[in-house]
């Protein structure tokens, strides 16, 4: 009886049957993050504080959650982690439901927040040579959302609202923009890198020399250090493609 009512409620799991085979992103984005970083008094529009929150969220995932993303990107409150290899036999119901839950813990830790916050997320499948576009992508997404989040603080600044201060701005160009921060005595050129173009989380190989007391000889090993990129490259210049390339080889 209860063997048949544990088949007939597992049969009721209804994405339990979908999966995804790598090459794959996982994007997680936040949500409810308002009130609980309204507490912590952070800086407008960017903290240091919350960025080293996520990017050290990020690690612990590398390190803690049994899983292998082969590196992460991060802007804001979204990370785009990349896999080539995934457990639990591909069910995007594990996957979508891990992830986001092991960097919302974390997160809450590294902040030490009073406020439960969360994440969405998403399965892409991408092909190797999607990866790069995915990357573009997202990257000039960094960009739009570094422009537009200080040209909204500044209007603020001036008295204005924050509907009338969205409302200015709906309808602004990007060369308008940047002439409104300027004059603010804000050079979005000379923003420090991560807000302009994202942090990269990755493993990077180091050759280290150690001493073999049994053979009495020096011998060299490579060990995988975790590796946080807050300058990266901008991904469509050939740097940034040669990197990209060098991390999903």
């Amino acid at each position: 009886m209860i063997d048949l009512l544990e088949k007939e409620m597992k049969e009721r799991e209804i994405y339990t049957g979908i999966k995804v085979f790598p090459p794959f992103a996982v994007r997680i984005d936040g949500r409810g993050f308002r009130r609980a970083l309204d507490l912590l008094g952070l800086e407008k529009p960017y903290d240091e504080r919350f960025a080293r929150a996520m990017v050290d969220s990020i690690e612990s995932f590398f390190r803690e959650s049994g899983l292998n993303p082969v590196f992460a990107f991060t802007f804001s409150d979204e990370i785009s982690f990349f896999f080539k290899e995934i457990p639990y036999n591909n069910r995007i119901e594990k996957i979508d439901s891990i992830i986001p839950a092991f960097i919302s813990s974390a997160l809450a830790i590294h902040l030490k927040l009073e406020k439960a916050v969360s994440f969405d997320s998403r399965v892409i499948p991408l092909g190797i040579e999607d990866i790069y576009r995915y990357l573009l992508w997202r990257q000039s997404e960094t960009w739009r959302n570094h422009i537009s989040s200080y040209a909204y603080y500044t209007l603020r600044g001036t008295g204005l609202s924050e509907n009338e201060a969205a409302l200015q701005l709906k309808n602004m160009k990007a060369n308008s923009i940047h002439e409104l921060v300027f004059r603010h005595g804000i050079n979005l050129a000379e923003t420090p890198a991560w807000q302009r173009c994202g942090i990269l989380v990755y493993r990077e190989k180091q050759e280290k020399t150690g001493y073999d007391p049994l053979r009495k000889i020096e011998v060299k090993t490579q060990r995988a250090k975790i590796k946080q990129d807050w300058n990266p490259p901008i991904f469509k210049t050939e740097e940034g493609r040669k990197l990209i390339s060098r991390l999903v080889s």
